[in-house]
């Protein structure tokens, strides 16, 4: 009688206690095999932190073809303070600046109940999207929200290109409607011209023009204003200096 072949076990013990009760539940699993005579062929791999440190990612490419392969994965968990690290490392050598960690869940109820006790939020991608989104109820519509994706050598010559959008969406309930707030897409360009063409002058000009037409309550509908977007942007226009 030929003899099974041994079973393919992908272990991922990940980050924080992940490790400790993986350690645990493999014993476990390879005293029962062994007892029974189960074949196991077990394989150790790296994933979340413990991945991004010694391999430079939270996955491997490697990783996901052995998980491919296996019969089963024994998964610990992931959670790492890795981008905790890495600000904290960077926070220190601007010890000007005051550095304060949140947790999202509370820093969303915080952003809304004591927004002016911040002043810069620094999030990743994930939840930075949300809270910038969160905090565009703040000022009164997303439209008005600009956002700049700027690469590291962001700047005056800067080999690479960052692009430049207002936060809202595409809005295909009014599309074509001629009522889409433009200042978003305005101070958008306004920061266009600090970041990548070092214009701040010229940045200043045009968020100058945007808050005296708000003031003057030039305003779209999601503003609760009448303008559609060719009227707010002439008074922006008209606003700037000659």
């Amino acid at each position: 009688m030929t003899a099974a072949p041994p079973a393919a076990i992908v272990i991922l013990p990940g980050d924080g206690v992940g490790p400790e009760v993986v350690d645990a539940a493999e014993r476990v699993l390879l005293a029962v095999c062994a007892a029974r005579d189960i074949p196991l062929r077990v394989e150790h791999r790296h994933i979340g932190g413990a991945a991004i440190r010694a391999e430079g990612a939270p996955i491997s490419e490697q990783t996901v073809a052995s998980c491919k392969q296996a019969r089963a994965i024994l998964f610990g968990a992931t959670s790492s303070r890795f981008w905790r690290e890495v600000v904290t490392e960077v926070a220190d050598h601007h010890p000007k600046v005051a550095l304060e960690h949140a947790l999202v869940d509370s820093f969303a109820l915080r952003l809304v109940q004591r927004p002016l006790e911040l002043d810069v939020v620094l999030a990743a991608n994930l939840f930075g999207d949300i809270l910038s989104d969160e905090a565009a109820a703040l000022s009164g519509s997303i439209g008005l929200l600009p956002s700049a994706s700027l690469p590291a050598d962001a700047g005056g010559g800067a080999s690479r290109p960052a692009l430049y959008e207002p936060v809202h969406g595409s809005a295909p309930d009014i599309a074509g409607r001629g009522i889409a707030n433009p200042i978003g897409a305005i101070l958008s360009a306004g920061l266009l011209l600090e970041h990548s063409l070092d214009q701040p002058r010229a940045a200043a000009e045009v968020r100058a023009a945007v808050d005296s037409v708000i003031a003057a309550g030039v305003l779209t509908p999601d503003l609760g204003g009448t303008a559609g977007t060719n009227a707010v942007t002439s008074a922006v226009m008209a606003a700037l200096p000659s």
